[in-house]
């Protein structure tokens, strides 16, 4: 770890910062999930979902951004390469065979959810060892993470 003057205890840093990557790793996949779609998404809404895709993205990519930079200021060292993302994230694959937009949004939807899950497990955790500030930041995540995931469910809810 690198000095700091941050005052929380190391324990506390130690376990942020190893909490802070572990979800990192998770925000950088699901970036790539989002460009993914964003780049193949197909079919008659496609210039809707193109643009909404590339928010999602852009959007993931800025609270990525964050959880990367608190793990430095907490000391630490954030680690975000593809090679340690793959194997660190905890999402399942992106498959590389959809093109329809709908089979896109159900499978964003399907990472946008787990992505939350794991991030709203990650605000206890943070409360517990004692970081309220890495739980706040994650509080924020969830709640950007929720509003993507209702843009993107949102185009397989219309009642018919």
């Amino acid at each position: 770890m690198h000095n700091t003057r941050n005052d929380l205890a190391l324990n506390t840093r130690s376990q942020a910062i190893e909490l802070l990557n572990a979800r990192l790793a998770d925000l950088i996949d699901l970036h790539s999930h989002a460009k993914q779609a964003h780049w193949n998404v197909k079919g008659p809404n496609f210039i809707g979902l193109h643009e909404l895709f590339d928010k999602v993205a852009a959007a993931v990519y800025d609270e990525a951004d964050d959880v990367a930079e608190r793990a430095i200021a907490l000391g630490g060292r954030a680690i975000g390469t593809a090679v340690a993302v793959a194997k660190a994230s905890k999402l399942a694959n992106y498959s590389l065979d959809i093109s329809d937009g709908v089979a896109h949004v159900n499978a964003l939807a399907n990472s946008l959810a787990a992505t939350g899950k794991a991030v709203r497990s990650a605000i206890d955790e943070a409360d517990k060892f004692g970081d309220a500030d890495t739980s706040d930041l994650f509080t924020g995540i969830s709640r950007t993470l929720d509003k993507l995931l209702w843009m993107v469910e949102a185009h397989t809810q219309a009642e018919r």
